[in-house]
């Protein structure tokens, strides 16, 4: 007879220490070890935690960015570097799943960066790296196109996990790749604050974009939705702004995020987080999942198969292919196929 796990889940609504790698892994690896003794075995992060979002490209003009850009490209990781094994030795330690939010460098372009979010496994496993498939507005003054290959669901103890960052939880076509492949644990990774209009204007609600898609991806999927997302702090308005009261203007008067956990109905089941770092929890019962299929079920019988015909890219992309290249190291640019490692606690989709 088939089980269904149950597990509690944590959201982290937090904020980098901006530009500085280390302490930004030194407050990731505390807050690991925070949630997994309150009991969790699955511990969300924001979009780019480590170590910084972009905000400044929406409140300044590019010509004035270049010095957040140098500071940026300088913080980033790379996914097998030293800073992500201690993020995996962490993991591992607690025997807790992580997923977390990277600015992900590559060895191709100093300056070439993704919006990329991790899972790790509770076994100290990279278990998927999703880079965004396309970066927002303004994002893209800093960050490069993703491709498919992230868009997997892994099968672990805790569920069928898959992640989507930001706005690509508005994009139906990626939402359903991972509903196709049985996911019921999404994580939906968010930004801060976003401006989109000059002070003074009727603004881009962030809170309300959040809590609609958050919503009708749980309620579409029948599946639980875990959102953590960024924080603002004081001293990151105070360097961006570099003393001029438009953009702090901008920064302070934009929406801040929220992070919350839903249930398969749509609805929260923890609390919101909105106007200060901390950590939201709920109590995942995936048999909860079951009942709801039987009314909807997008992947199974309600829908037409025969009319609708979805093929989705997972090859990873990369700048040139190279004859004597090995493209066995996971992870490697550019040969990386895209596949989860295999580990005791994940499964090739």
């Amino acid at each position: 007879m088939k089980t269904y796990p149950k597990f509690k889940a944590a959201a982290c609504h937090v904020a980098p220490v901006y530009f500085d790698t280390p302490a930004t892994i030194d407050k990731a690896c505390a807050w690991i070890a925070e949630a997994a003794a309150n009991g969790a075995s699955l511990v969300a992060f924001p979009e780019s935690f480590v170590s910084a979002f972009p905000v400044w490209c929406g409140v300044w003009a590019p010509v004035d960015t270049h010095e957040f850009f140098v500071k940026l490209a300088s913080s980033t990781v790379l996914v097998n570097g030293p800073e992500i094994d201690r993020l995996r030795a962490e993991a591992k330690k607690h025997g807790v799943f992580v997923s977390i939010g990277i600015n992900e460098g590559t060895p191709n372009s100093f300056g070439c960066i993704y919006d990329t979010n991790l899972l790790i496994g509770d076994d100290g496993s990279i278990l998927n790296r999703h880079r965004k498939l396309v970066p927002t507005y303004w994002e893209k003054l800093v960050w490069a196109n993703g491709d498919g290959s992230g868009l997997r669901v892994v099968d672990t103890r805790i569920g069928h996990i898959g992640a989507l960052v930001c706005g690509e939880n508005t994009n139906a076509l990626a939402r359903y790749s991972l509903l196709a492949q049985g996911e019921n644990v999404h994580i939906s990774s968010f930004s801060p604050r976003w401006p989109t209009h000059p002070p003074g204007e009727a603004a881009y609600d962030l809170e309300a974009s959040i809590k609609l898609r958050a919503g009708a991806h749980a309620f579409e999927g029948k599946l639980f939705n875990i959102v953590a997302s960024g924080f603002l702090p004081p001293e990151a308005i105070d360097m961006i702004s570099r003393g001029d009261p438009r953009p702090r203007r901008l920064m302070e008067e934009a929406s801040k995020s929220v992070s919350m956990i839903l249930g398969p109905d749509g609805v929260p089941i923890s609390p919101i987080l909105r106007d200060e770092e901390g950590i939201v929890y709920a109590d995942i019962d995936l048999e909860r999942c079951v009942i709801p299929k039987q009314f909807q079920d997008v992947v199974g019988y309600y829908n037409r198969f025969d009319i609708f015909d979805v093929n989705v890219n997972r090859r990873a992309q990369s700048p040139a292919r190279f004859s004597d290249q090995d493209s066995t190291e996971p992870y490697g640019e550019p040969g990386w196929s895209g596949a989860p490692q295999a580990t005791s606690s994940s499964a090739e989709v």
